[in-house]
């Protein structure tokens, strides 16, 4: 049940209004166009998935919506109101982090420190200041300690918190890239396929991270998934892209049913 404001889901949970629209959205390279006039929303509370086959550019649409690149044409609306060319720093003060579909961590340094990076954009003190440690900005880091560590613990990556990230499995660097953008207290988490890589009890694990992210913070998802497993079962709503094109939007189950997204992703009738 959809209206302007939002929708219920199929398990009763109150999806809100449009958080971030995108409006015919073109993104050209030269003479290659990635994104061909592609519009949808993500609505608050939901968790939203953007697939489709191999060069179809989806991780261009994250690019955008993130700030890495800029649209040729089209525009984003976000909490209402018209976003302008920014830069990705400049959009993550706006509350949008994400996460990489190649791991972006900092190896030499431990799990803590790594998401400690992720308030960045919280710290208003100086670099003079924060060196010496003393006054506000003593009182600042602290306060982004305790945000942090509680990270952390949600994530269960208390035992190894002090252990250098180079010397993590790749499943659990997974986790900590994801603790990173959480630590910034994000209103959209935008996830570059999470679950690539990973084995079947990883993938479990990271799935049931991000519905309780969803659930309990109530942070608002937007996910590049090659896995349809995972995407139908996490997916309130699921918008499919082919060749810069979308060729889908709906549930997912009007996704699968769609003889278009069949014919160009999935293969076969499920």
């Amino acid at each position: 049940m959809k209206d302007t404001e939002g929708y219920v889901t199929a398990d009763g949970r109150q999806i809100g209004g449009v958080l971030m629209e995108m409006q015919n959205i073109t993104l050209r390279f030269g003479g290659v166009v990635a994104i061909n006039n592609i519009s949808f929303d993500i609505r608050e509370g939901e968790i939203r998935a953007i697939i489709g086959p191999n060069g179809a550019g989806k991780s261009s649409m994250l690019n955008i919506i993130s700030g890495f690149y800029t649209p040729s044409e089209g525009q984003l609306i976000y909490k209402g109101s018209p976003r302008p060319q920014m830069k990705p720093y400049e959009v993550a003060r706006m509350g949008v982090a994400r996460t990489f579909q190649n791991i972006a961590l900092f190896e030499g340094m431990t799990v803590l420190d790594n998401v400690m990076t992720g308030r960045l954009t919280h710290m208003k003190s100086g670099i003079l200041s924060q060196a010496v440690w003393w006054g506000k900005a003593r009182d600042e880091e602290l306060a982004n300690r305790e945000v942090v560590e509680k990270v952390i613990d949600f994530l269960e990556i208390q035992n190894i918190r002090k252990t250098p990230v180079g010397r993590l499995p790749y499943g659990l660097k997974k986790r900590v890239e994801l603790a990173r953008a959480l630590a910034a207290e994000p209103s959209l988490l935008l996830l570059d396929e999470p679950m690539a890589g990973m084995n079947v009890e990883e993938k479990e694990d990271m799935s049931r991270f991000i519905l309780d992210v969803n659930d309990e913070f109530g942070t608002t998802i937007a996910l590049i998934e090659h896995d349809m497993g995972v995407v139908m079962d996490l997916s309130d709503r699921v918008v499919v892209m082919d060749y810069g094109k979308k060729i889908g939007d709906g549930t997912p189950d009007e996704v699968r049913n769609n003889q278009d997204v069949i014919d160009a992703y999935l293969g076969v009738a499920h």
